[in-house]
């Protein structure tokens, strides 16, 4: 089923804001703004152990273990890229996190590849998926933490 004349453009920009928010929520150290982009039952392949991390509870604790280590945290998205259509939808982008550590040390963090797939629930999308991760050096085995999008 294709949607209406301007849904696609109207799901568009509530998907962009809805994973921007994140940057807004982890810059204002709000969990509970966090929260409400997330569906309960959230499944996260975050770049910390274990594989996944399931439910909102499980995704709230990574956010909330960077609020630990983060005086001030800055959260970066470029090249965001969506894809919608009914009830689903997913989108990527290059993500970084830096700001200044607890010690007061200031770090630009490292470039991350991220993927979302989002739910629309009540009339609002949400995120239901979120992947992280860093390209590897396949002899050593290395994250390679110094690409530049």
């Amino acid at each position: 089923m294709t949607a209406p004349t301007g849904q696609h453009e109207t799901d568009e920009a509530a998907i962009r804001r809805q994973v921007g928010a994140i940057a807004t929520g982890l810059e204002a150290r709000s969990v509970d703004d966090l929260r409400r982009l997330y569906t309960t039952d959230v499944v996260s392949f975050d770049v910390e152990p274990p594989l996944q991390h399931v439910g909102v509870e499980a995704k709230l604790r990574n956010w909330s273990n960077v609020l630990a280590v983060f005086a001030e945290v800055r959260y970066e998205l470029r090249d965001l890229t969506v894809a919608a259509g009914g009830s689903v939808a997913f989108a990527h982008a290059f993500g970084r996190l830096g700001g200044t550590l607890r010690d007061g040390t200031t770090t630009e963090g490292m470039w991350v590849r991220a993927t979302f797939g989002l739910r629309r629930a009540d009339g609002r999308w949400l995120i239901a998926h979120d992947q992280v991760s860093v390209p590897l050096d396949l002899r050593s085995g290395a994250g390679l933490t110094d690409l530049e999008p």
